[in-house]
């Protein structure tokens, strides 16, 4: 199992603590990740937070990405991933020295396919509603459930394996193999469901087991999460940190390949802790 850290340049995102937007600052916490154990380092210039006010232009976000991928990509000696849903972002992201393309729109877009697929680099593949990253105010619905039914006939982990499924078709259609693809269930991006969003969180977590069929690699991002704060009452990100590292563990123990943490130290050791025990169980 792999951590991957997380950094911002995006003065928006929900977690202020992930957000290093001068050169300096960011590269030492980019070495520092790395000196933590992340096997990659994940950079995001424009939140994707389906309940913020986070809207920027295309220009500004690549402006943002350029500017911190051209830094570390030469001095930070893992593989850099930009988290952009945008083709110009997208490929100045890949010119200025990126590896890998961290899509939250779930590869909607033909031109990152096309992208992703000519420069054969890497691929992050979420599940999300389409429409994800756009902001609150234009963010769609999920798939509708029954009408005549209760809300608990709807199957987030079925949804999740749908719409990653159908993520799948998207990469193959556009030549990417498999091999190059990694897949994200998005865990905080349903937020317009008949099932409350914490509940659905929880939900899929619980069943990532079940994505295992689509066979390949399951990237998992809970770090610091609201669904957290619904559960524990801690409504802060920054408090938050005990929370991650229990969802981290389950999520490992259900079969994840890679964490994304803004806490790379303390995410690694739960990582190394709860993967030994499921190797010990595997063995009873």
């Amino acid at each position: 199992m792999a951590v991957v850290g997380a950094l911002n340049v995006s003065p928006e995102s929900f977690h202020a603590g992930s957000v290093h937007t001068t050169g300096e600052d960011l590269l030492v916490a980019a070495l520092a990740m790395v000196e933590a154990g992340a096997a990659l380092i994940d950079v995001g210039a424009r939140s994707t937070a389906p309940y913020l006010e986070t809207g920027i232009s295309d220009e500004a976000e690549r402006e943002r990405l350029v500017r911190a991928i051209d830094l570390l990509a030469s001095k930070v000696p893992v593989p850099i991933s930009a988290d952009t849903t945008r083709p110009g972002p997208a490929r100045a992201a890949l010119d200025a020295g990126a590896r890998i393309i961290n899509d939250v729109s779930g590869l909607r877009d033909p031109e990152v396919a096309a992208l992703v697929s000519d420069r054969r680099v890497g691929l992050i593949l979420m599940a999300s509603p389409e429409g994800v990253g756009v902001g609150p105010s234009r963010a769609p619905r999920g798939p509708d459930p029954d009408p005549d039914a209760g809300s608990t006939t709807l199957d987030p982990v079925g949804v999740v394996r749908d719409l990653l499924a159908g993520g799948l078709r998207r990469t193959r259609a556009a030549g990417i193999p498999d091999e190059r693809v990694v897949l994200d269930p998005g865990i905080g991006f349903f937020r317009n469901e008949a099932v409350a969003w914490d509940e659905w969180d929880v939900r899929v977590l619980a069943g990532l087991g079940a994505l295992g069929a689509l066979g390949r690699p399951l990237c998992i991002g809970v770090s610091r999460k609201s669904f957290l704060g619904a559960i524990t009452g801690r409504q802060r990100p920054d408090e938050r940190l005990a929370g991650s590292l229990a969802a981290t563990t389950i999520a490992v123990w259900n079969g994840a390949a890679l964490i994304r943490a803004h806490d790379v130290a303390e995410t690694l050791e739960v990582v190394r802790v709860a993967e030994r025990i499921r190797e010990a169980s595997r063995a009873l």
